[in-house]
């Protein structure tokens, strides 16, 4: 089983910052890419940026310059920091992996961490 947990959500003022965590455990060989997305209430969700397993990153326009991504490929986790937060970031986060579990390669998603950047 794997299993992706997310921590770090909270309420910030606009203009703050928050960082993001997300581990990934369980019966893993390797992870590709890993990547954070949100959702806004009556928003589809959309990714926000992801890094690949050679550290190869993409962002959504909306965020660059004020996100960050990195991961630790021997700890299996991906982080986020959020600067310069602005009221449209709020949304809940979630972190997505794909994970080669030696048997398949499949996607697999946390339950989420709300970020609510207050104006």
């Amino acid at each position: 089983q794997v299993q992706v947990v997310e921590s770090g959500g909270d309420l910030v003022q606009a203009g703050g910052s928050l960082r993001l965590s997300c581990a990934a455990s369980g019966s893993i060989f390797s992870i590709n890419v890993m990547g954070w997305y949100r959702q806004a209430p009556g928003k589809e969700r959309e990714l926000v940026a992801s890094i690949s397993s050679g550290g190869t990153t993409k962002y959504a326009d909306s965020v660059k310059g004020r996100f960050t991504i990195s991961r630790d490929r021997n700890k299996n986790t991906v982080s986020l920091q959020m600067n310069s937060l602005k009221p449209e970031d709020t949304a809940v986060y979630y972190c997505n992996a794909d994970i080669n579990t030696g048997w398949r390669l499949d996607s697999f998603w946390g339950q989420g961490t709300q970020v609510t950047v207050s104006s």
